[in-house]
């Protein structure tokens, strides 16, 4: 009788031996408070991530200059909906590991006295038995695949986090370089405005000038000075914008110089509609709604693996009052009498349909969005067209003005007059300009996809969970 004690002993020592040990890992929010306020755009780790996303050393550092592309690849470093994105991947792809487990035998250990005792060995009955289940009709592997397409999709949203990054540091750049224009242009304009108010206010005072005039040029200067400080403080609300899409403080912007000559130019032309619509398929949410699609395809044929019952052989040996026993046989087979799983396979059914009818919908929103974007788009490059004939006219005028002043045909006010005018025109045509380049991000968007080469990929690494 104490053998098979001593075996049964052994074989859980043996198993417990290779158990997982439990390491705690406390969250102490002042320390994630201060890593936050220690990020910067010169750290060593940064530049060794922007080495392995482009392939080479990054020299000088820090980088004298930081353009869209580079801050995108900062903030793909640095996002906190990337980390989120990253570690659910983790977890899908540990669901792998759930999902390919080969279930563990039950070890069994019936123990009995009988009295009287019926056997001249002593009165006990006691051995250890096992009990090995045996998944019938693939169902581990439907369950490794269901876990697999999970990972794939989890995978993927990793790619659509990294644009969603991508058009926050785009957008947060373009209002940035709006808001910086408008102050420089609103700047000479409120010189102008106040140069115009002295001079009118001068020419009343000798009787040249009625009130009226004075108290619109007033308004026309107070109207300036209340524009501009409205673009001062959207040039505060962008830097803010920008350091919370890198996922910075706002001090880390400080004394960063940014390049964002690019924003001023006209963009590029759309491209062709066969160039759009592969685009549109090769878009990360639709391609994880694909994958999520794929898991539901699984889950169904897991549900109806599930009609064939699991075998469960139960070898065994038994000390009974002095005689010895060794079973062979089946521990239980489950019979499909009363439930077939029709509920199970029904769900899943269910499930099936919806995952269709997500990325039908997501489909068509995609290219309803597109079809938008590109409407808007066009119209946008229209308007930049006629806002810069409009500004080559103004040009003239105040060139034809200035010749005028110098050949004395025209006095000071006139010309200072004529310059406010142009002011406007050049606010005009940047309105113009920066509608075009958000209808271009728009479009982008659409199609997940730049409309132009870029010198680095904007895309974070997704064969990495962690930095």
């Amino acid at each position: 009788m104490r053998r098979p004690l001593l075996l049964a002993c052994l074989m859980l020592t043996v198993v417990l031996t290779g158990c997982a040990t439990y390491h705690p890992q406390p969250i102490a929010p002042m320390q994630i408070a201060q890593r936050f306020e220690e990020r910067t755009l010169a750290s060593p780790e940064l530049r060794a991530y922007l080495a392995r996303q482009l392939g080479h050393d990054i020299d000088p550092w820090p980088l004298p200059r930081w353009n869209c592309e580079m801050l995108t690849l900062a903030a793909d470093y640095y996002s906190p909906a990337l980390d989120i994105a990253r570690a659910q991947w983790g977890t899908a792809k540990a669901g792998i590991d759930v999902a390919s487990a080969i279930p563990n035998p039950v070890l069994q250990l019936p123990f009995q006295y009988a009295t009287p005792n019926p056997g001249p060995g002593a009165p006990w009955v006691v051995g250890p038995a096992l009990d090995i289940p045996i998944e019938t009709a693939h169902k581990r592997g439907y369950r490794i695949d269901q876990a697999s397409h999970l990972s794939e999709a989890a995978r993927l949203a990793i790619g659509n986090e990294a644009w969603a990054v991508r058009t926050q540091v785009r957008d947060a750049l373009i209002s940035l370089y709006a808001a910086r224009q408008h102050t420089a242009f609103l700047s000479r304009k409120v010189d102008a405005q106040q140069q115009i108010v002295a001079m009118l206010t001068k020419r009343r005072s000798v009787g040249e000038n009625s009130g009226p005039d004075v108290d619109a040029a007033v308004l026309a200067a107070t109207q300036a000075q209340a524009d501009l400080a409205a673009a001062r403080s959207a040039e505060q609300d962008a830097r803010a914008q920008l350091a919370t899409a890198i996922g910075v403080p706002v001090a880390a912007l400080d004394g960063v110089q940014l390049d964002l000559d690019a924003f001023g130019a006209v963009p590029p032309a759309p491209p062709v509609a066969e160039e759009q619509r592969d685009a549109v398929f090769h878009r990360a949410d639709l391609l994880a709604s694909l994958a999520d699609y794929a898991a539901a395809e699984s889950a169904l044929q897991l549900e109806v693996a599930k009609q064939y019952p699991d075998i469960h052989f139960g070898p065994g040996y038994t000390y009974d009052t002095g005689t010895h026993k060794i079973a062979f046989g089946l521990a239980g087979i489950t019979l499909p009498v009363f439930d077939q799983n029709q509920g199970g396979i029904a769900q899943a059914e269910a499930k099936r349909k919806e995952a269709v009818a997500r990325t039908a919908a997501l489909q068509d929103t995609i290219f309803n969005d597109l079809d938008h974007a590109l409407v808007h788009y066009q119209a946008s490059l229209d308007a930049v067209q006629l806002s810069a004939g409009h500004l080559t006219t103004a040009r003239k005028q105040l060139d034809s003005q200035a010749a005028s002043f110098t050949a004395g045909n025209t006095d000071r006010l006139a010309l200072t007059q004529a310059r406010a005018d142009y002011q406007a025109s050049e606010i005009a045509h940047l309105d113009a300009v920066v509608a075009a380049r958000q209808a271009a991000g728009r479009l982008e968007d659409a199609m997940q996809r730049p409309l132009a080469p870029e010198t680095a990929n904007p895309t974070v690494t997704q064969d990495e969970i962690s930095r």
